[in-house]
């Protein structure tokens, strides 16, 4: 019998009547079976209710990937309320502007508050809850521009359909997710294949290695990746990526930011275009766009068409003028006609023209309606009165060899207005002249950067992401902030 939608929480523990020792969830050397992931789950309900915990009402996770990041999250939703996942390392003082803004019920940041819940000290409680369906479905936060914290309420309400067919998320299997939950897309792809019945294998931090030995291992069908991982995969040694079994893998899905070409074509050589996937979206999910790896090989650089009927539009960023097939803009969504809104801010306005809304990406649409993201709109530097784009600076400096992650920013220049300087890890000893060199083959010369700037420090954290506007505040008040490539 077809598992039927519901409540979160309900389809959950239909899913274990249906198979309760099925594998649900993996982190590290510990299984949940899908009865386990129900029980224990029921148990923390009850117990993050008389800790405070009340249906419609937020509440905050403050744990790293593990068994009981996701237990906390499910016990939420059988409770009717929402869960807020922030990075457990997250500073204090953003941890508690973003708190005041999401006012919880109740906040979960010390693992003792879900270790325990087997009864060691308390009647255990195995009881399912009444089901009750959460108003949001998910509230995410983002320091977005401005550096401002917001949050983003997802409209959706807390339910669930197993047999629904998005994503290319089928039934059952397994996907391995290598990326930290409290963003968007792990948290998406991780929740939803639960309740898809798939066996979630989540990976406690990211390695290239142990993703790959996870996909061998469970038989996953499906990986999700941003590119950071992708290149950290593909630098492994050809022995060892030989050596995993990735023929129960039909999706590799990428997402998150830019994905350099050459990169891209490189697993689409490995893997076959069939398999490999990219979406392009924000947390709002006004509009989305989707291509397959033979789409791409005719679309090279773009990141698909909007489906299900939105819209996307490059415009003037000075003027409400549409802009032609091919001319860089900033890009407009338009959602369905009559669609309902698929979020709510909490802190912060949304970028509006009318029906169109803009999440500040740069880029162009082509005559088949094509969408390719050049850039933040507040991250393009001005210099000598240019427009560089530093996602085009920092993918080509990471075909570099040595090169294994770079931001590019603009700092103050009395002559430029703006210089292109580029922050750079690298796991050989580089000089400043030799990428210099290297990007004079890639790049016109005034978007080759002026300065470079070496660390040691990860610039990208877990989810590939960077905070640009941090890194670069940290430089503005900095005298001589790296080697010159052109004394003039």
């Amino acid at each position: 019998m077809a598992v039927q939608p519901g409540p979160i929480g309900t389809v959950i523990s239909r899913l274990a009547d249906e198979r309760p020792d099925a594998p649900a969830l993996t982190v590290g050397s510990r299984t949940l079976t899908r009865r386990e992931l129900d029980v224990r789950t029921n148990r923390l309900a009850s117990r993050l209710g008389r800790q405070g915990a009340r249906a419609q009402s937020i509440v905050a996770v403050v744990l790293p990937n593990s068994i009981e990041l996701v237990e906390a999250i499910l016990a939420a939703w059988k409770l009717g309320a929402t869960p807020l996942v922030l990075p457990s390392k997250m500073p204090m003082h953003e941890r508690a502007a973003v708190l005041e803004l999401a006012a919880p019920s109740l906040v979960v940041d010390n693992p003792q508050q879900v270790i325990g819940i087997d009864g060691n000290g308390e009647e255990p409680d195995d009881a399912p809850l009444a089901p009750v369906v959460a108003r949001w479905w998910r509230a995410s936060t983002s320091g977005g521009s401005t550096g401002r914290p917001k949050l983003v309420l997802s409209t959706r309400p807390g339910t669930a359909d197993p047999d629904e067919r998005t994503l290319l998320l089928r039934r059952d299997g397994a996907i391995v997710i290598p990326g930290p939950l409290y963003h968007g897309a792990p948290f998406l792809f991780a929740t939803t294949g639960l309740w898809r019945g798939k066996h979630v294998v989540l990976l406690d931090r990211f390695d290239p290695a142990a993703t790959l030995r996870a996909v061998s291992e469970y038989h996953a069908d499906y990986l999700m990746l941003v590119p950071t991982m992708m290149k950290r995969i593909w630098q492994l040694p050809d022995e060892v990526k030989r050596a995993a079994d990735l023929s129960a893998l039909r999706t590799v899905l990428h997402l998150g930011s830019a994905c350099p070409v050459w990169l891209k074509e490189a697993w689409i050589e490995w893997l076959g275009p069939d398999r490999i996937h990219e979406l392009y979206a924000g947390t709002e999910g006004q509009a989305t766009t989707w291509i397959t790896g033979q789409e791409w090989l005719q679309h090279r650089g773009s990141v698909g068409r909007p489906v299900g009927g939105a819209v996307m539009q490059a415009f003037d960023p000075d003027s409400d003028r549409p802009l032609p097939p091919g001319e860089v803009g900033e890009i407009f969504m338009r959602p369905v006609e009559d669609a309902a809104p698929t979020y709510q801010y909490v802190g912060a306005d949304a970028r509006k023209r009318g029906r169109w809304e803009s999440l500040g990406d740069m880029g162009w649409v082509d005559a088949d309606g094509y969408v390719y993201i050049v850039d933040r709109r507040v991250d393009m530097i001005v210099t000598g009165g240019s427009n560089v784009y530093p996602a085009e600076v920092e993918m080509a400096l990471e075909e570099h060899p040595d090169v294994d992650a770079v931001v590019v920013v603009g700092l103050p220049d009395d002559d430029l207005g703006h210089r292109v300087h580029a922050i750079v890890e690298a796991s050989q000893a580089l000089e400043a002249n030799e990428l210099a060199a290297f990007l004079a083959e890639r790049l016109v010369r005034y978007k080759i950067p002026r300065t470079f700037e070496f660390v040691d420090t990860p610039l990208r954290d877990e989810a590939g992401k960077v905070r640009r506007a941090l890194l670069r505040d940290q430089r503005m008040d900095r005298a001589g902030p790296g080697p010159s490539v052109r004394p003039d």
